[in-house]
């Protein structure tokens, strides 16, 4: 009996096949199959999930209803559709929360302003905006990062250069990264970008955590739930990586406790005004430091460092692989740089006026192309509240994983024109010679509606201050053969 069912269920998946075989000749859509659903074509294209989002968001007309493996609950709108990104970001916002399945997928970032909801997210949300925004904070940011720049990374660049030998560059701009975030958000400097390029436990924990949170996403859930209560795989990285991040932490928080604890003259000595200290100083004006846990300290900072470290990491990596492939495009950047920094040879400029910096508009238009082609954060994860229609037409019922896929609104001719694929800086430059403001739902690297990154002024800001420093020393150059995919 159990050999007929067999072989009754091995001639159904046959002919189920052989049912869609002439179509997917044609397309690229994947098959749904009994029992796995459409899980057999993503693991297939694991290695090019975002590329592959693309194609079939592409050839889906910008929304695909993604069925999962029976009985997982892996079903997924996936969407593309500036229309329907409007609508969730924004104008429905209320009914597309996180939701509990992100919260879950992200509990390394505790109860941090990247997963809270409701009052717990605006009430992190105003502190952190009127931190960033304090004139003093500002005042630390590019000269935070031309410090980084001119002891760390131009050395090395330099003595690459004069040896003749490959470097890697993403490394060097995530340890350049990391170390910026730190500064400005702990007052804590883990100097992982030297000569000796140091391994520094709590920096690779934090790639490790960002691995397992992208894997988390491709697996049915009741896969990576099991590693993690076996604690094996992936998973068992991301609790070692979660312990010793949280240790790094609560080592940084210590040190400011430790100087609020000296007297007045001595502490003030030693305060600067990174987020960590800042907010300390905010909410012991409210009388209520000693009743916040060290959970509540080591979440928000470590939400703010999430928030910097890759995204200017990864955006500066896509940059200037764009600029090696498509040198018209540096010499013209290169050009800007002389004429407007007053320098007689590139080389000789140093980071002295900051809004010589913010003029650089070609410089600038350069980065949104990029950030439009690569963004930093390549997806966004919702789940609506109650059942709802989107204006392409989708119905989705409560709970629904809502994907939104940054990187294919890049790559669609629909939204960006037939020349989408191409690197063209000049498209962000008006007429008159400014910087075109496109709208959120539309260039999506910094996010949409209430929930829009805080920190885009400040990342532009290190951006340029980095890639005027470099593109005035040097010329970067791709090694030959080298696979360029997104990593996450």
């Amino acid at each position: 009996m159990y050999i007929g069912i067999a072989f009754v269920i091995l001639n159904l998946v046959f002919l189920y096949y052989w049912n869609f075989y002439a179509r997917k000749e044609k397309s690229i859509l994947p098959t749904n199959w009994p029992i796995f659903g459409m899980m057999p074509g993503l693991l297939r294209n694991s290695g090019r999930v975002h590329q592959y989002a693309t194609e079939i968001l592409e050839q889906s007309g910008g929304t695909f209803l993604f069925k999962g493996p029976w009985f997982t609950n892996m079903d997924m709108l996936l969407t593309s559709d500036p229309a329907n990104v409007h609508y969730i970001l924004t104008k429905n916002f209320s009914n597309f929360p996180k939701g509990p399945e992100f919260k879950e997928i992200f509990d390394v970032l505790g109860d941090g302003i990247f997963v809270a909801e409701s009052e717990s997210w605006e009430n992190q949300r105003r502190l952190t905006k009127s931190l960033i925004n304090h004139t003093r904070f500002q005042e630390l940011v590019a000269p935070t990062s031309w410090n980084k720049v001119e002891i760390g990374l131009i050395p090395i660049l330099e003595l690459v250069s004069e040896l003749g030998i490959e470097v890697d560059l993403q490394e060097l701009f995530q340890r350049l990264a990391y170390d910026c975030s730190c500064i400005l958000v702990l007052g804590h400097d883990p100097a992982s970008l030297c000569n000796e390029l140091p391994h520094l436990p709590h920096e690779k924990a934090f790639a490790d955590a960002e691995e397992a949170i992208l894997y988390r996403h491709i697996l049915p859930g009741i896969f990576w739930r099991l590693q993690k209560w076996l604690q094996i795989g992936k998973e068992d990285k991301l609790s070692k990586a979660k312990e010793i991040v949280n240790r790094y932490l609560s080592y940084c928080i210590s040190l400011k406790h430790q100087i609020k604890g000296m007297d007045q003259k001595a502490a003030d000595e030693k305060e600067g005004f990174d987020l960590l200290t800042s907010c300390m100083r905010a909410l012991a004006k409210k009388g209520n430091t000693p009743e916040i846990s060290k959970e509540f300290w080591q979440d928000t900072m470590l939400n703010l460092i999430f928030a910097g470290k890759d995204t200017i990491s990864a955006a500066l990596t896509w940059f200037f692989w764009l600029l090696a492939t498509n040198p018209e495009e540096e010499k013209r950047i290169r050009q800007e740089i002389l004429t407007k920094l007053h320098v007689e040879e590139v080389r000789n400029w140093k980071l002295t006026n900051l809004e010589e910096v913010k003029n650089l508009i070609y410089l600038h238009g350069a980065l949104c192309e990029a950030l439009r082609l690569f963004p930093a954060v390549p997806f966004q994860h919702k789940a609506p509240l109650e059942q709802d229609i989107l204006p392409s037409g989708h119905k989705i019922d409560s709970n629904t994983k809502t994907l939104i896929s940054f990187y294919s609104m890049g790559r669609m001719e629909s939204i960006w024109g037939k020349d989408c694929l191409e690197f063209k800086p000049g498209r962000w430059i008006s007429e008159f010679g400014r910087i075109k403001v496109e709208p959120s739902f539309k260039f999506t690297a910094f996010n949409a509606g209430p929930r829009s990154c805080l920190g885009k002024e400040m990342s532009f800001i290190q951006m340029k201050v980095v890639a005027a420093a470099i593109i005035s020393h040097f010329h970067i150059q791709v090694v030959e053969g080298q696979p360029i995919l997104p990593n996450r």
